[in-house]
């Protein structure tokens, strides 16, 4: 498990799920969520804390866990073997697959036909990330390209791009999606006009960066 914590926070609920964070003071703000289908759950990205088992049997018996980030291993295999189950991984990340201490199977398009399909962000020699995407629910979770924590959104976003992908923000991959909800690994989601918060994100991700790169300096300066 993660460094010990004695509460979490929930955020993010929804008839389909439901997120958390293990350590709600924390400045990167690592969310995680449990999706709901058929009446099972998928837990995603998950970071363990002291409670967790009873959330999640809210929404049903846990069917797997999913990495969506190549950095997001975060305690995956801890919860996966405590369930009994495998941590899914979206092809591209194929490659972490031996750094988790747990059974893995590689997903391809949808995730085991709970109707999330996946969505590849980033894939290079850096940086892994897949997103995930129910259209019928109206449900998209991004793992990193996206968030709400502080060092993601410059003055006025409610959603922001992640500061190294500003001057070359994911729109061809995550424009014209439409969704209801944005729910993400760093900070709370954004759920009223959704896939405005979204679209806007990427359309000014380029120009709003001086501003959250100037503000990012302010805080590391302490002024």
């Amino acid at each position: 498990m993660s460094d010990a914590v004695t509460d979490f926070r929930e955020i993010d609920r929804w008839e389909g799920g439901v997120g958390w964070l293990a350590h709600p003071d924390e400045t990167l703000q690592r969310a995680s969520h449990a999706l709901a289908a058929d009446g099972e759950v998928w837990v995603v990205d998950p970071v363990d804390c002291p409670g967790l088992d009873d959330l999640l049997a809210e929404f049903g018996e846990v069917a797997g866990v999913v990495v969506g980030l190549d950095r997001h291993e975060r305690d995956a295999a801890a919860v996966a073997r405590r369930h009994g189950v495998s941590v899914h991984l979206p092809r591209p990340l194929g490659g972490i697959a031996g750094d988790l201490d747990a059974p893995v199977k590689l997903v391809d398009d949808e995730l085991d036909g709970t109707g999330y399909r996946t969505i590849t962000v980033v894939d290079n020699t850096l940086w892994s990330e897949v997103a995930l995407h129910d259209p019928d629910s109206g449900t998209l979770l991004v793992p990193e390209a996206v968030g709400t924590a502080p060092h993601y959104v410059a003055s006025g976003e409610r959603l922001g791009v992640h500061p190294a992908l500003r001057l070359r923000p994911p729109r061809r991959v995550l424009s014209g999606l439409d969704p209801e909800r944005v729910l993400v690994g760093h900070g709370e989601g954004v759920h009223d006009a959704a896939a405005a918060a979204l679209d806007e994100s990427l359309r000014d991700a380029r120009r709003n960066a001086p501003a959250l790169y100037a503000k990012t300096l302010r805080s590391f300066l302490g002024v």
